[in-house]
């Protein structure tokens, strides 16, 4: 049975009645969303032309296929996150909607229609990511170095970012994807270490920060990234050693966004962070010295990434 969410683990040092909401709603079950987490159903015509495109090119995209709620927000504005490497995950995470299973075997033709879709919207920033695929030898990083090498073949001067799994921790697998520069890399750490069990079972915590650390060792030009749900069960102080430990492997970028229960089957969610404490959490994590730090209910991964790569290129000049 689903859990109901609780008003337990109060964030240090914040009003429990914030101005602008009401705290009690703030801890609705989770068929319940408060009002800051409800979108409008996307029907853009750009949503309908780029959900043709993917369906006739083959492609799959995370946007669909982890039900993000920015889909009708970021198709509108033209961008999406392509999920190479098909939609069955060897991987069994508690918060993920993919399907995990047996994966088909590799598209090797997939790189060349993912960058010819690439040209065809436009885009000035491509945002790659893949499912984890355990059973290949080197975890599909092969993949991502074609992608973006048919990229930037096609569009030289788009800016290229992967969200990368961890590949077991294989450093040679890592370095074919930096060998191809990619110019934002990104790992997520998902969640803090005391629930890597519960969320991510197959993962190791210490591992992903160990390939955060590889990139910038590989490639110190490299802007690295990472990125954290809340909402099932961490503490505030675990929050904040998190990002210590991310800054201590040279995070760059940092991402925080609310965690939304796909299904009954998934891992409830204990409780609805504010907006008021998604602000407090950036103003931490700017604090840290992260250059950029992503921080709302419905962020995610790849929200705004063409923003970050753009605020990065001017802080370079």
């Amino acid at each position: 049975m689903t859990k109901r969410a609780t008003a337990t683990s109060l964030p240090i040092e914040l009003d429990p009645n914030p101005p602008r909401h009401n705290w009690r709603d703030a801890h609705l079950t989770p068929g319940r969303r408060p009002p800051w987490l409800r979108v409008k159903a996307p029907a853009t015509e750009n949503y309908v032309r780029l959900k043709r495109l993917m369906r006739n090119h083959h492609l799959h995209t995370v946007c669909e296929e982890a039900l993000c709620p920015n889909i009708g927000e970021c198709w509108g504005r033209g961008t999406a996150t392509f999920l190479l490497l098909g939609d069955i995950c060897t991987r069994s995470c508690g918060f993920c909607k993919i399907h995990t299973g047996k994966p088909n075997p590799v598209d090797w033709d997939e790189p060349r229609r993912v960058a010819e879709t690439v040209e065809m919207m436009g885009l000035r920033h491509a945002v790659l990511t893949s499912v984890t695929r355990d059973d290949l030898p080197d975890g599909g990083a092969t993949i991502f170095a074609m992608t973006i090498r048919e990229i930037r073949q096609r569009l030289p001067n788009c800016t290229v970012e992967v969200l990368i799994p961890d590949f077991k921790g294989d450093r040679d697998a890592l370095k074919i994807v930096m060998d191809e520069h990619p110019d934002i890399l990104n790992h997520n750490l998902e969640t803090v270490p005391r629930l890597y069990r519960r969320a991510r079972p197959q993962a190791k915590y210490e591992r992903s920060l160990q390939v955060l650390q590889w990139a910038k060792e590989m490639d110190p030009n490299v802007v690295t990234k990472s990125g954290i749900m809340v909402g099932l069960g961490e503490r505030w102080d675990e929050i904040l050693s998190l990002m210590d430990d991310l800054r201590g492997v040279g995070c760059d970028i940092l991402t925080i966004g609310q965690y939304l229960q796909p299904s009954r089957y998934h891992l409830p969610i204990e409780r609805y962070y504010t907006p008021e404490e998604f602000d407090r959490l950036r103003e931490e994590g700017l604090a840290r010295g992260f250059t950029w730090v992503e921080s709302g209910p419905l962020v995610r991964s790849s929200y705004h990434a063409d923003e970050q790569v753009k605020e990065r290129v001017r802080s370079n000049d």
